[in-house]
């Protein structure tokens, strides 16, 4: 298993022939972050790594996640009555994740400034953004908790759905088309969280008990910029650049099916984990809320990861993701009736198997890849230059 090669050798063929495309038309980012990053990016030494680049700011976002699960492990450090987050931890927290978004921003800008794009810098930036998805959705959640003033559990969970299938739709989107639309949401949801970590430390979060208009809460308006972004902005873009490949017939595949084979796993792994949730005899999300999150975003970044490779190297997409079968047994234990602590020790135990897997996958993937290429993934050095 330790040398298992997950990326064929037809997936190998096509990466030799990828060409990236990809399309921003977010004013956000061409009019104000793009010279910004710009400006950045000088200042990185021309022998430093833009795969060192993206790696750190991915640890950014995951020391981010540890450090609130340290302060808010059950998220109710943000409701009236319990000890709150300390004000330093918002500051620390707003400034990394700011940090962490210009990292992913100056990555692919450091690979053309050093003359060393490859299609595995690609890869591994969206491979870790898709993974990312669950970690920032988690932290920021922290800013409402679920209190009174807050978001249910389980709303959380729905949101996090949200925000996993207006990641995965921009794949599909390439997936289909061959061209990489980048979705609006992402930039302008960076910013604003990094904006309202700081001011979560200044005013505290009692300043998000309060109603902003009329009876209109904080959390509401929180919860409604999620959805409407995601129905009002990305899925209307995805959905008219995909007809305007069909009116110019340059879909990459023609049958309905093959087009919307990439949606069967995530579609899968929603129903499954939903059900696990409304099955349960212990409530199991509103006992371990953070790491069921944590298990479904692990389980969706390597879903989502596979069809990266695949669209990358013109590949059909698997039809299911191993990962499946284990929650899908799971949920049969779980339907049959099991005692709380047996159902906790499944959780936990299917949350390490995932994410050892995972790391597996990405870990072998990487090495084939630098491999095939023949370079380092850390290193802008040559192998045959040693």
């Amino acid at each position: 298993m330790a040398g298992y090669e997950y990326v064929s050798p037809e997936q190998l063929a096509g990466f030799d022939k990828y060409k990236y495309s990809a399309v921003d038309t977010n004013p956000l980012s061409l009019y104000v972050m793009h010279p910004f990053w710009n400006t950045i990016v000088k200042v990185f030494p021309t022998w430093l790594a833009p795969n060192l680049i993206t790696f750190s700011g991915f640890l950014l976002v995951v020391f981010n996640f540890l450090l609130m699960a340290y302060f808010d492990p059950d998220f109710y450090a943000s409701a009236p009555g319990y000890k709150h987050v300390p004000d330093w931890v918002w500051i620390v927290v707003g400034v990394l994740n700011f940090i962490a978004y210009t990292l992913d921003g100056v990555d692919g800008k450091q690979a053309r400034r050093t003359n060393s794009s490859t299609p595995l810098g690609e890869l591994f930036d969206h491979g870790l953004d898709s993974w990312s998805c669950v970690y920032f959705v988690v932290t920021v959640y922290s800013i409402f908790g679920r209190g009174p003033s807050g978001v249910s559990v389980f709303v959380l969970y729905l949101l996090l759905w949200v925000v996993l299938f207006s990641f995965i739709l921009s794949h599909w989107e390439k997936y289909n088309t061959g061209i990489l639309f980048l979705p609006w949401g992402y930039d302008i949801s960076q910013v604003t969280i990094s904006f309202v970590y700081i001011v979560t430390a200044i005013v505290g979060v009692e300043a998000w008990y309060e109603p902003f208009l009329f009876n209109f809460l904080y959390r509401d308006l929180f919860t409604a910029m999620i959805i409407g972004c995601a129905l009002c902005v990305t899925l209307p873009m995805s959905l008219l650049n995909f007809f305007r490949s069909y009116k110019n017939n340059t879909l990459k595949h023609n049958s309905a099916y093959e087009a919307m084979v990439p949606f069967f796993s995530p579609c899968l792994l929603f129903i499954l984990s939903t059900a696990w949730i409304l099955q349960s005899p212990s409530d199991i999300l509103e006992l371990h809320p953070r790491v069921f999150y944590f298990m479904v975003g692990t389980a969706f970044a390597n879903i989502t990861c596979q069809l990266i490779v695949c669209q990358m190297s013109s590949t059909r997409c698997p039809t299911l993701n191993w990962f499946l079968v284990p929650l899908f047994l799971i949920v049969l234990v779980v339907n049959l009736g099991i005692a709380s602590y047996v159902e906790s020790i499944l959780l936990y135990t299917l949350t390490a198997v995932f994410t050892l897997a995972h790391i597996h996958y990405g870990v072998r993937v990487v090495k084939q890849l630098s491999s095939h290429f023949q370079i380092y993934p850390f290193s802008l050095r040559k192998p045959n230059s040693d």
